[in-house]
């Protein structure tokens, strides 16, 4: 299924970045230890120029599709208007047959750290048109059949990227966002969503909208994957998990994240956590993106996730339409 997510399934991801700041370094015996878990998917962010350092994200999902055996592996996200897209799809297809199919592609339009887009000679202006048109041009070339191809952004004729994905049609292209506009552009052109500093009630928000917005230009949602990047912190003592959340919180955007915690965070005992995320997937969420913010050991805290937490989440029963 395109998305990678199963509606009747709750499904586990691990975001390595935040590993390798916590311990030091990613590499093979801890991806083997993480799929050991039955973690179900590994992901990767990246920038090419950000205030903090940062791999850059093909490089990186490189790395982690080569240590993974099984896991899927994916991004969280691709800064997709600094990249052109014929290179971005002939990697991506190589990467695709490359680790089996495993692949997930996340996508984001970035513009928080405006000098990356200078860097790479992009306009920060009409990133997300740019964002659009990109979507488009890089199923068409996943098709391996010659394209032509004159838009606003990118203008060639009989440009052929081949051998095709290994996914039929390609790895799925989920996109992240929190604003109205980014839910447009999963409803009309992902086969995903994946909101990041979301709250329950406002995750249920976005999935109204985006079966609105599918529906309305002729597209079913419903065979797509709903993702949530969530920030946790799931540990014996809720207090300390909650200082440990904002203190790391506040370190990496550089801001009080004391009043919204509990809003856009996870965070506590097992029960508080499982509690939480119970909500999450009450809201149509099916596929976590954990980081494990602040924990001190937060490959066990993958550990309990996987072999506790989510094994007892529940998929809600469908609601009856009528008689």
């Amino acid at each position: 299924m395109r998305g990678r997510c199963t509606l009747d399934t709750v499904r586990l991801g691990v975001e390595t970045s935040s590993l390798e700041r916590t311990l030091g370094k990613v590499d093979g015996r801890l991806v083997a230890e993480l799929e050991s878990l039955s973690v179900d998917s590994l992901w990767v962010g990246g920038h090419v120029a950000s205030t903090n350092p940062t791999p850059e994200s093909i490089v990186a999902l490189t790395r982690l599709a080569t240590m993974s055996n099984k896991a899927h592996v994916g991004t969280s996200v691709l800064l997709l208007p600094l990249y052109q897209p014929a290179i971005i799809a002939k990697q991506l297809a190589d990467l695709d047959r490359a680790c089996d199919g495993r692949l997930i592609v996340g996508v984001g339009v970035g513009g928080e750290y405006p000098s990356e887009f200078e860097a790479c000679g992009v306009p920060l202006e009409g990133r997300g048109r740019r964002t659009d048109e990109a979507l488009r041009l890089i199923r068409q070339l996943w098709t391996a059949q010659p394209i032509d191809h004159h838009g606003e952004f990118f203008d060639f004729s009989g440009v052929r990227i081949h051998p095709p994905p290994a996914q039929n049609g390609g790895p799925p292209l989920v996109v992240a966002g929190r604003r109205t506009v980014a839910m447009r552009r999963a409803a009309l052109l992902g086969d995903g969503w994946m909101p990041y500093l979301y709250s329950p009630s406002r995750y249920a928000a976005s999935v109204a909208q985006i079966h609105a917005m599918a529906a309305s230009a002729g597209r079913s949602f419903d065979d797509n994957g709903w993702y949530a990047y969530v920030f946790i912190n799931c540990g014996p003592d809720g207090d300390l998990a909650r200082k440990q959340m904002a203190s790391w919180l506040g370190g990496s955007y550089r801001q009080d994240f004391e009043e919204m915690l509990s809003h856009v965070a996870v965070f506590g005992t097992p029960e508080s956590v499982r509690a939480r995320l119970q909500e999450f997937v009450d809201s149509g969420a099916r596929h976590f993106i954990a980081v494990a913010a602040g924990h001190p050991d937060p490959v066990k805290m993958y550990g309990e996730l996987a072999e506790i937490v989510i094994p007892s989440l529940e998929i809600p029963k469908p609601q009856p339409t009528g008689v």
